[in-house]
């Protein structure tokens, strides 16, 4: 979590926060709470992928509410957190555009961090990394070994030198989305769409963030064949556009 002092002379026209959502009645309130708290966001876009536990209920209520901000679409299917995520990118109108999971592993507290490489004129997209010394809570080691595998492969293949591709924060600005097409439709975009900056050769930043991440009794959705998937998706990108 970052104290930094943002310098907005530099600031694009508005942040735009896409939340792709998947079954979390449990903290989908509170998750908005506090994107919300930062004071930092402009416009909130909620993908809602096909939940089945009332988390669309709550989000009527919520939409019900009436915040100008807020911006919620309902898939009628789940299709995955790509999907998601494209169907956000559609939707959002800032200039600067971040993904944030709805699950509370990542804590909104880093938005500062993370704008402030784009702010001070030094990058186009900047990655959180788990793996920079934030706090983390302690989990799987195998999770954490297949994610620097990942990461490795994929540097390879972009010539990035990235800690954490499979990280979840990950913020653009509006001019870098517009050249990509996102394909993937589930947890494979992260490496896609880490390719297919690397191939536009903007600026790429990494900054420390805290990571609270949760077990599979809590909710966690990630699994192995995400693994493969997303092996898969780090050789395909290194050659098809």
């Amino acid at each position: 979590m970052s104290n930094t002092t943002l310098d907005w002379s530099r600031a694009p026209k508005g942040l735009s926060v896409i939340i792709p959502v998947y079954n979390e009645r449990d903290t989908i309130r509170e998750i908005l709470a506090r994107v919300e708290g930062t004071r930092l966001v402009t416009q909130i876009v909620v993908v809602d992928d096909g939940s089945a536990d009332g988390t669309r209920d709550i989000l009527k209520q919520i939409e019900a509410e009436g915040r100008a901000h807020l911006t919620i679409v309902l898939h009628e299917r789940n299709r995955g957190k790509g999907a998601a995520v494209r169907t956000g990118i559609e939707r959002a109108t800032g200039d600067l555009v971040l993904v944030q999971d709805a699950d509370l592993e990542y804590d909104p507290r880093d938005y500062p961090t993370l704008l402030e490489p784009i702010l001070d004129g030094r990058a186009d997209v900047v990655f959180g990394s788990r793996f920079l010394g934030g706090p983390h809570r302690v989990l799987f080691f195998w999770h954490y070994v297949v994610n620097r595998m990942l990461t490795f492969l994929s540097n390879i293949c972009t010539n990035l030198n990235l800690t954490d591709m499979e990280v979840g924060y990950k913020l653009f600005r509006r001019e870098v989305l517009n050249k990509i097409t996102i394909r993937s439709d589930r947890f494979n975009f992260e490496p896609e769409i880490t390719a297919k900056v690397a191939k536009q050769r903007v600026r790429v930043y990494e900054v420390p963030i805290s990571y609270a991440g949760r077990t599979y009794e809590e909710g966690k959705k990630i699994g192995a064949w995400d693994g493969i998937e997303a092996l898969w998706t780090i050789f395909k990108y290194r050659f098809v556009d």
